[in-house]
């Protein structure tokens, strides 16, 4: 059986399971998401590519773009910086908990993946103003996602900007501690507006393909080296699905980044790269028909990397 007809029948298979789950409502906009809607892209390392369902429906990166800011995070400033700031190991609380700032040792918030990490990450980009800061943020995804169109839904920041007062306490708390150094206003402006990137799932097979390609474009030209290939695709292992991602790793058993806007970006090394979309999320926050879509996939194709 060919791909695209395996992977139509899988579509089938699991979009029923979004009715388990439900599309994000504490962002306004995100709400008015298709709650059955559900995708997939697949681009293969020699550039086949291969889709079924939902899969040019547009909708936005949110966490999914805190492996992105990481790498031009590490670019500016190094990885011994970036780790000074920010931990490596999962937490085992809700992504956007607020709990473990005060009691952890050093008060470094655990990982990137988390939001008070990725806050504390966003404030790490170079430039004099939230808008330089932002204008290169977005340049370098166009850049490793070989997209020009990309650009910002500004219903969904605007929507962001005036309901994340957890966030806003927790850039504040970090930036208390010496976590952050600049002015916690523009990283917060970063952040939300990095969560805001319209994308769809063949963006993310595009993003998830330079990672297969440890940091190439296909140009040849190497972007960043694979060595923060390595870190990022080690830090979608055992963070990237939230506080599910021990039993992700099991079930589907690839490097995976998820997010609420309904996408999940997928990396499997030597062979493809998978970009899903589900808006239906479970109580951790992950697409429910996209998580059991990539668990079929991977047994149906032997994908786990254990």
């Amino acid at each position: 059986m060919k791909l695209n007809e395996v992977l139509d029948e899988l579509v089938i298979k699991n979009r029923p399971i979004s009715q388990y789950g439900n599309v994000a409502n504490y962002i306004p906009e995100l709400d008015k998401a298709q709650k059955d809607a559900l995708g997939i892209f697949i681009t293969d390392i020699t550039g086949n590519k291969f889709h079924a369902g939902d899969w040019n429906t547009k909708f936005t990166i949110q966490s999914i773009s805190k492996i992105v800011t990481l790498m031009l995070a590490i670019l500016d400033n190094g990885e011994e910086y970036v780790f000074s700031k920010v931990g490596m190991e999962p937490t085992g609380d809700p992504f956007n908990s607020i709990v473990k700032l005060e009691t952890s040792r050093g008060r470094k918030p655990y990982n990137p993946m988390i939001n008070a990490g990725a806050i504390a990450v966003s404030s790490m980009i170079k430039g004099k103003d939230a808008r330089e800061k932002f204008e290169r943020l977005l340049d370098f995804f166009k850049l490793i996602s070989e997209d020009s169109t990309l650009d910002v839904n500004y219903k969904i920041y605007c929507g962001e900007a005036e309901t994340g007062n957890r966030n806003r306490a927790m850039g504040y708390f970090l930036k208390s501690e010496g976590i952050i150094d600049g002015n916690v206003e523009d990283a917060l402006t970063v952040y939300f507006k990095q969560c805001s990137i319209e994308v769809t799932a063949e963006t993310l097979s595009k993003i998830a393909l330079f990672l297969v390609n440890n940091g190439k474009i296909s140009t040849g030209e190497t972007i960043i080296p694979p060595r923060v290939a390595t870190i990022i695709k080690t830090l979608m292992v055992t963070c990237g699905m939230y506080d599910s991602s021990g039993e992700f790793a099991i079930r589907v058993g690839i490097p995976s980044k998820s997010g609420v806007g309904g996408g999940i970006l997928s990396v499997v090394p030597g062979k493809m790269a998978i970009g899903v979309y589900g808006p239906s999320l479970d109580e951790k926050g992950n697409p429910i028909a996209g998580v059991a879509l990539l668990e079929d996939l991977s047994k149906k194709l032997n994908l786990t990397i254990f």
